[in-house]
């Protein structure tokens, strides 16, 4: 079966977060197109299904219960809603009553991390259920692919490509006919054939692991914002939309705080060459952003923060003759398995961020064998995106200054060349942004 050339559509928590938003995806989707449609839970279910979990750890399936019956509620309005024939409305109840008497099966037994990824993949399978079924109401021809059929992982915890394209392969010419393809977001199974997931974020991740298998013309992730921003809209006034970024681009963007994709999310459409695009549920006319494999040359695109950063410098005098001495400070790191943000090195010193400070004591502790540690908590990481080539003239140069004004404690340039980071504490943060808005984009 030929499905090279489909689109996969992607919709996210609050895009299919009530019986009305489920209403607006099926007929935005629902366009005469050949299609896969992955969607995640209805929006604030993960956590809840997250709440109910930690009740059963502590051995009190009462707290359990209690939510239990107020999400399945929740579900029974949302199906008296969605639905305007009694068969459907019946099929919906039957559809959730089963989920969650699964979920209440397990506040009866011992409770492990196994049951609690079964319970977190109910959100993902009620959705895609609920939607199916109203499809089929309006009198589409749409078809549940299960994602626990072809969605795996390996023993590395990382998606199996290979699988995952002959798998989905099989799913799909069950059934050659249909137009739409509903499946799960997130959910996956794992080396060993148990439930499992794609960790936060995953639903785009599935997403791009089905355009890749499919080769999809395009993969279309929906959300409830226009596009990526050139810089925080809740910080500073008049942001623009970014209407294009180059893979690398978006993905800086994404780490450093535009909350709107996950890095490694775009990782398989990046290699298998499958253009991205972003777009808002709520305003479907609107352009959003297209993510590719080409460079706008010559443009700076955006700016983003990312809070809670602390530095540490390492200072010593013996760094000098001592070649193994940066192997050493990262093997600390490594060790407590902390990632660094920045780096910067000099004759005498390294400085470093990091945004995880579970074990910043025993980390200090370790580096004061090597030399005099000094830290500065509640920093903040600002990075200015877009193609700065270092032989670009004059691109640093207007970032820098438009941080003039603003105590800079690092900053990290050339280890990409679509990205300057400014390491500043978290105070300044506001004046930076819009500093930097006003200097690159004419804006705030």
């Amino acid at each position: 079966m030929n499905t090279i050339g489909m689109k996969v559509l992607k919709f996210g928590g609050t895009s299919v977060g009530s019986a009305q938003r489920m209403q607006e995806v099926a007929k935005l989707i629902n366009d005469g197109e050949r299609k896969i449609v992955v969607l995640s839970a209805m929006s604030g279910t993960t956590n809840t299904l997250v709440e109910i979990s930690d009740y059963l750890y502590k051995k009190n399936p009462e707290g359990a219960n209690e939510i239990i019956n107020r999400l399945e509620a929740k579900y029974r309005k949302h199906i008296d809603e969605l639905y305007a024939t009694s068969e459907y409305r019946q099929k919906g109840w039957d559809l959730v009553k089963s989920h969650f008497d699964l979920i209440r099966s397990y506040t009866k037994d011992l409770f492990t991390l196994f049951e609690e990824k079964v319970i977190l993949a109910q959100g993902e399978l009620i959705s895609t259920g609920m939607m199916n079924y109203y499809l089929q109401e309006c009198g589409v021809n749409a078809v549940l692919l299960p994602a626990l059929e072809f969605m795996r992982t390996d023993k590395n915890a990382e998606p199996d490509p290979v699988y995952i394209k002959e798998k989905l392969q099989m799913q799909l010419e069950l059934h050659p006919d249909a137009d739409i393809y509903i499946t799960q977001g997130f959910i996956c199974r794992n080396a060993y054939g148990e439930i499992d997931n794609l960790q936060r974020g995953g639903s785009d991740y599935t997403a791009s692991l089905i355009g890749a298998a499919v080769q999809a013309s395009e993969i279309q992730i929906w959300t409830d914002i226009d596009g990526m921003h050139n810089n925080d809209p809740r910080i500073v006034d008049k942001t623009s939309p970014v209407r294009h970024l180059q893979f690398e681009e978006a993905a800086e963007l994404a780490y450093f705080g535009a909350k709107i994709l996950h890095p490694t999310c775009i990782q398989p459409a990046k290699y298998a060459n499958i253009p991205v695009r972003l777009l808002n549920t709520m305003d479907p006319q609107a352009e959003g952003t297209l993510i590719c494999n080409d460079t706008e040359k010559g443009r700076i695109k955006a700016v983003a923060a990312k809070d809670n950063i602390t530095a540490i410098k390492i200072k010593s005098s013996r760094m000098l003759l001592a070649y193994g001495f940066l192997r050493k400070v990262f093997e600390i790191f490594e060790s407590y398995q902390t990632s660094i943000d920045m780096i910067c090195t000099s004759e005498v010193g390294v400085s470093v961020s990091i945004d995880n400070v579970k074990h910043l004591n025993e980390i200090l502790d370790d580096l004061k064998k090597y030399g005099t540690v000094t830290v500065d908590r509640d920093m903040c990481i600002v990075c200015v995106v877009g193609d700065l080539d270092w032989e670009n003239l004059g691109f640093e140069a207007k970032a820098l200054d438009a941080m003039r004004d603003i105590p800079v404690r690092m900053i990290s340039y050339g280890g990409s060349n679509y990205n300057i980071s400014f390491l500043i504490r978290e105070c300044d943060k506001k004046a930076a942004l819009q500093s930097l808005s006003k200097a690159l984009f004419n804006e705030g």
